[in-house]
C-alpha cells in the first residue's frame, strides 16, 4: 500500500472530536481544599483562627491542576494542614456534618514525605472518586505535616462514631487503599484523645 493510501485510510478512520469530549469530566459531587498553618499561632488565638478555604472545585481537571501545583502535604511548612473536605462542611468538629462523627488515622513512619504525599494523593482520588461504599458517611481528609515531632499523619474524618459496621468498613477500605500494613486507629471527635478501635 502507498503512503498516500496509508495516510487517507487513517484520516478516514479518525473520529471527529464531539464537543462533549472536550467538556470538563464533573465529579459525583463538589470538594473544597482547606488550608491551616499552626506553625506560628498568635497567643491566645483561638483554634482555626488561621483554617481558610482555598479552593473548591467539582471537575477531575481542575483537581489535577491544583494537586501538582499546589497541594501536597511534603510542601507544606512545618504544623501546617491542608483539608479536603465535601463542599458545604468546614474541617471542624463543630460543623453540623462532622460533629457527631469521628477519624480513622494513620501515622506515617517510613519514607516519611514520600508515603505521605501517596497517601494523600490516593486518599484524595478514592474519595473524589467515590470508591468508599459508605461515601456519604464521609466528610473529608486532613494532612498533618509535623517534621520536627515526626508524626506526619491523615485523617480520614466520619460524620459518624457510633455505626461500628459502617465505620470499620471505611477504616479496612482505607488501609486497602493506603497499601499499608500499619494499624490505624478510629477515634471520636469528642474523644480524639483515646484510640476506639483498629483495624
Amino acid at each position: 500500500m502507498a503512503t498516500e493510501d496509508v495516510n487517507e485510510a487513517l484520516t478516514a478512520a479518525e473520529v471527529p472530536v464531539t464537543e462533549a469530549e472536550n467538556q470538563p469530566h464533573k465529579l459525583e459531587r463538589k470538594w473544597s481544599f482547606w488550608f491551616d498553618n499552626q506553625s506560628k499561632p498568635k497567643q491566645g488565638a483561638v483554634w482555626g483562627a488561621s483554617l481558610r478555604k482555598a479552593y473548591t472545585f467539582d471537575t477531575v481537571e481542575d483537581f489535577w491542576g491544583l494537586h501538582e501545583t499546589i497541594f501536597k502535604p511534603s510542601k507544606l511548612t512545618g504544623n501546617a494542614e491542608i483539608h479536603l473536605f465535601k463542599a458545604g462542611v468546614e474541617p471542624k468538629w463543630e460543623d453540623p456534618e462532622c460533629a457527631n462523627g469521628g477519624k480513622w488515622t494513620w501515622v506515617v513512619t517510613t519514607d516519611r514525605k514520600k508515603a505521605l504525599d501517596k497517601g494523600w494523593l490516593e486518599t484524595l482520588m478514592a474519595l473524589i472518586g467515590e470508591q468508599f461504599d459508605e461515601a456519604d458517611e464521609i466528610c473529608g481528609v486532613v494532612a498533618s505535616y509535623r517534621p520536627s515531632s515526626k508524626q506526619d499523619k491523615l485523617s480520614l474524618w466520619t460524620r459518624t462514631k457510633s455505626n461500628e459496621a459502617v465505620l470499620t468498613g471505611i477504616g479496612k477500605k482505607w488501609k486497602e487503599i493506603l497499601d499499608v500494613t500499619d494499624k490505624i486507629a478510629f477515634t471520636n471527635h469528642d474523644d480524639s484523645r483515646r484510640s476506639r478501635f483498629t483495624v
